[in-house]
């Protein structure tokens, strides 16, 4: 009767060894197919103005999928709350702001960014439902412009360009403002208060006999600066759109791949055929 108990005893032991053994190899099994050779994914948090930055970057998404890198785009409606949430780390780069207005930030601040890569130009236009061209502004017209000073040399130059106004030569351009004027032959009065955002409305009410708007605003509002504005800046200007990021991160993996995907010939081709001029790719 002993024999008989201890045969079976034996025979149950061997049973469960057999089967937690077979669990093991199983769960070891699972573990190297589901982990074991899967890449990672990683978070990319961009934030963006809604247009064309955030349309840009919901092209790329998936491209940056294929990388590993799953991008969160938190899109922004003012040229404040970007940079300040890039610097606390709450966003990983974002992607809205030029070379000048990037640097004015810095040096007012004190924020320590890096350009991580130059994207597009989007050209600065002047609006208005009265004249037609820069020439039909009477005397003493009223034109409505951003209060963001890093603008305002862009815009001023774009005036100088076209013959409205001359400014000082002994600054650079880039950092001009309405008092670096020295000849305004139709006493053009500039209004540089306004937010950047409110220009297309101010436009819109027909406000001022003309308003400066940058393209981004614009094209959000419906306009096309291509056919709407009187006056549009040249395609080779150097206020140029970037990837902006803490110093040190423009290295890591992700926002590599985030500019290899911007700069790809299919973007760049995405960006010509969206915005036919209004957007310009850069190389």
């Amino acid at each position: 009767m002993k024999k008989v108990l201890s045969a079976i005893l034996l025979a149950a032991l061997v049973l469960t060894l057999v089967a937690c053994g077979t669990k093991n190899e199983g769960d070891k099994n699972n573990a190297s197919s589901d982990g074991g050779n899967a890449q990672e994914e990683k978070t990319l948090v961009v934030g963006a103005s809604n247009i064309p930055h955030a349309i840009i970057l919901e092209k790329v998404k998936p491209m940056l999928k294929e990388e590993g890198v799953d991008l969160v785009i938190d899109q922004y409606t003012d040229y404040i709350m970007p940079n300040t949430d890039l610097d606390s780390g709450e966003i990983d780069a974002n992607y809205f702001q030029h070379i000048p207005y990037l640097e004015s930030q810095m040096s007012d601040h004190g924020y320590d960014f890096v350009n991580a890569g130059e994207i597009h130009i989007e050209p600065i236009g002047v609006y208005s439902k009265k004249y037609k061209s820069l020439k039909e502004l009477p005397d003493g017209a009223t034109i409505l412009m951003s209060n963001s000073i890093a603008d305002h040399g862009r815009v001023l130059a774009m005036l100088e360009a076209q013959g409205l106004i001359k400014l000082n030569e002994d600054i650079k351009k880039t950092t001009a403002e309405v008092k670096d004027i020295i000849d305004n032959p139709k006493n053009i009065n500039f209004e540089a208060d306004y937010e950047a955002a409110l220009l297309p409305q101010l436009y819109n009410n027909d406000e001022g006999d003309a308003v400066l708007i940058n393209s981004n605003y614009a094209i959000d509002a419906g306009l096309n600066p291509m056919e709407d504005s009187i006056a549009l800046e040249d395609s080779d200007s150097p206020y140029v759109n970037v990837i902006a990021v803490r110093k040190g991160d423009e290295e890591k993996a992700e926002i590599k791949a985030l500019i290899n995907a911007l700069k790809s010939k299919e973007i760049q081709d995405f960006i010509i055929e969206e915005w036919k001029g209004s957007v310009v790719p850069v190389k």
